[in-house]
């Protein structure tokens, strides 16, 4: 959402140079803190010649101690970790995880063309109360990862893996774009850890640990899977092959390819349920998950909103800081001019007075992009949700789904108990039976029995994502609680501290400049 590199951009003069702001431990103009954290004074520059009449303006009376170093409500962190607060995490907390030290590596193949294909490897740190481990992954991995686990974890709202962003590693620097996927894998390995299930995961501690290639079963590609269905297709159409659902398959979304035309029944289904004026067999009965998925629906149209204006925010404080610092330059340039021109000593004053409202300039925006700072750790909190949100429309996704799979399957067995009906009726006609329709009524009865069993199957997994869904909004809702709160605490005292500070400086120029109200009266 927010860029949290917004830098002074200026001119590059000598003049400029001696006030560009920096954002480490230097305060600016070269003045920055010595070991014993007292304030060193500015290096001359030999070089410029503003030097010569103006000493640079001094920041140290422009540094804010934030609210806390990480942008946070310490208070609240504390109580939360120790599950005293609305929204306690899981022991997980205590798993510390980093990726640093992206490498490049030439991908293996037989190509001809020597460096034809390379990718990055990342090294991922895993840190514990009880030990420290690291393994090298790839991009591939992680997706991996992340398909296991929406495979195995149905229901459970996810974080949502970073894309590939194929374009975006077109249109950018090399490694402006290793460092933004680098920044956005670590934020994704963190919420992983931090989820209370999938952070205690097989599959992540598999991927965080092991060694060497990701010891996970990779997913077939789409491609495969489909050609799979298409070779099986006419053999089921045909009667080669039963029709009625595999049981090994019907807790897994049809969308994995395998089983064409279950996919067709389906989709069948589907177009019944949205068409159709008949009530499906089964439906969504929960009527406390479906108001609850309305006030969801609507709390993601005001947090889109609200993120905007977030946004608009930032842009705002950014620019007054590089209007502020503008305008500290031009009153510098002001000075140089009055101080080389003047003959009387009121000009003497005027540059005194100038360099004085140079300096509170430059203090202000100093001050701006400090807050802007602030604003974006605490802000930067809205978009975030804005991810939880489309991981939790994923998880009741896997719901829908797996409710489809329970009214395909329950209007499969309607029409098999039907058509058995039929067959019975009109071999009851035929005097001694009709050996054929009894033979078909021994093949549906048996589809019947297959069909009911994976019946069974379904309802179990759409009972176990329906539970999983419901914890999940619960345990969403209380951090949310938790860390709106901190996010509202931490922004507002952040602007009153800046507020007073930006005051403090301008109250200190009229100070100074007091003079002219009393010459004039």
């Amino acid at each position: 959402m927010m860029n949290q590199d917004h830098v002074l951009h200026a001119s590059q003069d000598d003049e400029m140079e001696s006030l560009v702001l920096h954002d480490d431990n230097s305060n600016g103009n070269g003045i920055g803190n010595d070991s014993s954290g007292n304030v060193q004074k500015p290096s001359q520059s030999p070089k410029s010649a503003f030097n010569s009449f103006l000493d640079p303006p001094s920041y140290a009376e422009a540094i804010f101690t934030s609210f806390d170093s990480n942008g946070h409500d310490q208070t609240l962190e504390q109580s939360t970790r120790s599950g005293t607060g609305s929204g306690s995490r899981s022991e997980s907390d205590c798993m510390q995880i980093s990726v640093s030290d992206p490498q490049e590596e030439q991908e293996l193949t037989n190509s001809l063309v020597p460096g034809g294909s390379s990718y990055h490897t990342y090294l991922i740190t895993t840190r514990t109360d009880k030990s420290e481990f690291g393994v090298r992954r790839r991009f591939r991995e992680v997706v991996t990862l992340s398909e296991r686990l929406s495979e195995a974890y149905r229901g459970y709202v996810i974080p949502v893996r970073p894309e590939k962003s194929s374009v975006e590693r077109k249109v950018m620097q090399k490694e402006e774009f290793v460092e933004q996927r680098r920044v956005a894998l670590e934020k994704y390995l963190r919420k992983l850890g931090s989820h209370p299930v999938i952070g205690k995961s097989e599959e992540l501690r598999l991927f965080l640990e092991v060694q060497g290639k990701l010891p996970l079963m990779r997913t077939t590609d789409v491609a495969s899977r489909m050609l799979d269905g298409a070779v099986r297709l006419p053999r089921q159409l045909f009667g080669s092959e039963s029709v009625a659902v595999d049981l090994n398959d019907v807790a897994q979304p049809a969308r994995s390819g395998r089983d064409l035309l279950r996919i067709f029944k389906e989709l069948k289904q589907s177009v019944t349920n949205d068409w159709s004026a008949a009530k499906p067999l089964v439906v969504e009965e929960d009527r406390e998950f479906m108001e609850k998925k309305d006030k969801l629906m609507e709390f993601e149209q005001q947090l889109s909103s609200v993120s905007q204006q977030a946004e608009s925010l930032v842009k705002f404080q950014q620019d007054m800081g590089e209007t502020m610092g503008e305008l500290g330059l031009a009153f510098v340039k002001l000075t140089k001019f009055e101080s080389e021109e003047a003959e009387f000593e009121s000009q003497r004053v005027r540059a005194a007075d100038m360099k004085n409202v140079a300096t509170a300039a430059v203090k202000a925006s100093r001050l701006y992009r400090e807050l802007n700072t602030q604003t974006i750790k605490h802000l930067d909190k809205l978009h975030e949700y804005l991810g939880t949100m489309l991981a939790i429309n994923n998880a009741f996704s896997d719901r829908s789904s797996a409710l489809l799979t329970v009214q395909t399957l329950s209007s499969e067995l309607a029409s098999l108990h039907s058509r058995i009906e039929k067959l019975e009726v009109a071999a009851s006609r035929i005097f001694g039976g009709d050996k054929t329709r009894t033979r078909k009524i021994e093949e549906l009865k048996e589809a019947v029995r297959v069909t009911e069993s994976a019946k069974i199957c379904a309802d179990r997994e759409y009972e176990r994502i329906k539970e999983n869904n419901r914890s999940e909004l619960e345990r969403i809702d209380k951090e949310r609680q938790s860390d709106f709160q901190s996010m509202l605490r931490g922004f507002v005292v952040n602007q009153a501290g800046y507020a007073e500070k930006m005051a403090a400086v301008w109250e200190k120029l009229a100070e100074e400049t007091s003079t002219y109200s009393r010459n004039n009266s």
